[in-house]
């Protein structure tokens, strides 16, 4: 059997893609990773990975570069054709026609993303929303399947196509868990892991670093998302409280959340985010770390349950500088957290769990055992 996951946007060794979802399935099959990276063909931990060259533009990258994906994927003759972007559907209606078997993996509530960017004018927002959700609609039940990243967004696809289940994005156990008595300095350290953009809070969590009653460290890990986003908030005078690492590979990031004590997750309230699971929220949990988050419903509804972090407005610096300081004051409450969401984690909230549920739907789709 032969399994092709197909992205034109994700890196070679994007986490949930490749580390998660590659790895899980070459225990089943033959598994090849058809990316657009530049860096070439390998082989590695038994996943097959076909280059068809970085593209220059997003344009090129959404014509020739999709064309390109076509033409390798048809070449492999795979049993099943996982597709990980949205630009992408079009050549799976084409699998499709070939007689293929074809999943459509949706990261993100693609319409809310639409919505939330901020380059385009709010009227044409509204346009290409509804003309990407008529398209949706129309090519996603021709698919043999879909797979949501969260319930929220299984919710939505179990409209379109019946044959939809959700495989969250949830952390691996072994790789983040951490018994190791925490490396602490004379300062305390919070952490910040993931893409940087001013939607995802930056610029209220350095705001609040001037304003905590105690000295606070913040390492901040990841890319900027955009050059002209990293120039204003290096302008911030919290500036000087961050720890700025850059891009991080997944040991140097168990290193930062080992010498953190409280991890951040201060999402603005855009269409997209208050609904979203995100990866770094639970990776703290498994790591031990209470969580500062944003009062998305979502959120309060898992803090609640599990009594492992704090809830704040995340486009208030006072509310996140006074949680901050909270949880340092108190640190046999901040143990008792990081102790709930470790226990929560795994007990709930990893990917044993939703790899069992992607083998699973992986054989409805492979035996026939669907939905008509």
């Amino acid at each position: 059997m032969i399994i092709a996951h197909l992205t034109s946007v994700h890196p070679r060794f994007d986490t949930r893609i490749y580390h998660k979802m590659c790895q899980s399935l070459t225990m089943l099959s033959k598994t090849y990773l058809v990316c657009a990276d530049g860096k070439g063909d390998e082989l590695i931990n038994n996943v097959n990975i076909v280059d068809v060259g970085k593209s220059r533009n997003r344009i090129q990258r959404m014509t020739l570069t999709v064309n390109l994906i076509y033409k390798k994927a048809i070449s492999l003759d795979a049993d099943i054709y996982h597709l990980h972007d949205p630009e992408l559907i079009r050549i799976g209606l084409k699998l499709i026609k070939k007689g293929k078997k074809v999943i459509f993996d949706a990261h993100e509530d693609v319409g809310a993303t639409i919505l939330d960017k901020y380059y385009i004018k709010p009227l044409f927002q509204k346009m290409i929303y509804r003309i990407y959700k008529f398209y949706e609609k129309y090519s996603l039940k021709k698919f043999s399947g879909l797979i949501g990243a969260t319930p929220y967004i299984k919710k939505q696809l179990l409209s379109i196509n019946p044959n939809s289940v959700d495989v969250c994005n949830y952390p691996i156990i072994s790789e983040l868990e951490n018994n190791e008595s925490k490396t602490l300095s004379d300062k305390f350290q919070i952490c910040y892991v993931g893409g940087i953009t001013k939607k995802r809070g930056l610029v209220e969590l350095v705001r609040s670093l001037e304003i905590t009653k105690n000295s606070v460290i913040l390492n901040l890990a990841g890319d900027f998302m955009e050059e002209s986003f990293e120039k204003e908030l290096k302008r911030e005078p919290g500036w000087k409280h961050v720890n700025y690492n850059g891009y991080l590979d997944r040991e140097q990031v168990k290193k930062i959340y080992n010498r953190s004590i409280i991890g951040i997750v201060t999402l603005h309230p855009n269409h997209n985010d208050i609904n979203s699971l995100p990866i770094k929220m639970f990776e703290y949990m498994i790591s031990n770390l209470p969580i500062i988050a944003s009062n998305f419903d979502l959120f309060i509804d898992i803090f609640t349950k599990n009594k492992c972090g704090l809830n704040i407005d995340p486009q208030n610096p006072l509310e996140i500088a006074n949680a901050i300081d909270y949880l340092i004051e108190n640190p046999d409450i901040r143990e008792e957290m990081g102790q709930n969401g470790k226990k929560a984690v795994i007990n709930d909230y990893n990917w044993d769990i939703e790899e069992r549920k992607l083998h699973a739907f992986y054989n409805l789709i492979l035996d026939g055992s669907l939905i008509k």
